[in-house]
């Protein structure tokens, strides 16, 4: 991914964070609870870092799971990380960095943390390998994300589905690096996390899935009149009404050889 790429995806997630706040935060809250709650309370010394933080959902939960430790989250969008800050902004043991959450220090860490972030940068696999080197001995990573198939019939499914019709699929072998990519880690937890999500109907789930979550830099680069077409392909194939559907990701807990 070019630098012209990184900017035109921190763009598009500038625009959105307001909506995705709104909108996504919190049906994704049960997944955020248990990614945050699989750290264990024997860390190392050393920093909680949170890559790809967008509006910051997990420090709620983290203030309340690990008392007294410094977090730190890091996002590529200036509008992520403003609201961010905002979060954040009552407590001194936190703070918020604005770049590129792919790349963390070696050795920095005594936990990384990360909720649906790793499925959106340019090298997941590679971005992985760097979050588990982060960590100190005996640190611990705990990273869910959207695996390729979330649920049969779901609407990020059919949605993707619409979508494949004009836009290629990008390329998801990094999903078969990962486990490799965890190489001086320990794997205690790598299993399928399904939580109940609702929305008021097809239309709005739409809406908020191109202007407020991770299609917004398609909708800025292919423009209204390519998205109102995907709108009425979507609607076509969609159920009318309320929409409940249970979609899978796959969280990871692996900690550090020590």
């Amino acid at each position: 991914m070019t630098a012209e790429d990184l900017a035109r995806l921190a763009r598009g997630w500038d625009e959105a964070a307001d909506g995705y706040e709104a909108y996504y935060v919190p049906r994704f809250a049960p997944w955020v609870a248990a990614a945050t709650r699989a750290l264990p309370s024997d860390l190392p010394d050393g920093p909680v870092l949170v890559p790809c933080c967008g509006t910051f959902p997990e420090l709620d939960v983290l203030l309340e799971h690990l008392p007294g430790r410094e977090i730190v989250g890091i996002d590529l969008s200036a509008g992520m990380a403003a609201r961010a800050r905002r979060r954040a902004a009552d407590h001194p043991l936190v703070r918020v960095a604005e770049g590129d959450a792919s790349e963390l220090e070696p050795a920095s860490a005594a936990a990384v943390v990360s909720v649906f972030g790793l499925q959106q940068l340019p090298a997941p696999d590679s971005a992985l390998r760097s979050w588990a080197r982060a960590l100190r001995r005996g640190g611990v990573l705990s990273v869910v994300y959207w695996p390729h198939s979330t649920e049969p019939g779901g609407p990020f499914t059919v949605l993707s589905d619409v979508l494949r019709a004009h836009v290629p699929a990008g390329d998801r072998s990094w999903e078969e690096r990962l486990s490799p990519a965890l190489e001086g880690t320990v794997v205690e937890r790598d299993e399928q996390v399904s939580f109940p999500m609702t929305h008021p109907d097809a239309d709005t789930f739409f809406t908020a899935h191109t202007l407020s979550g991770p299609m917004r830099p398609l909708v800025d680069a292919r423009g209204e009149e390519f998205i109102a077409m995907l709108r009425e392909e979507f609607l076509r194939r969609a159920p009318e009404g309320e929409w409940r559907h249970r979609p899978h990701a796959r969280h990871v807990v692996a900690r550090a050889l020590g």
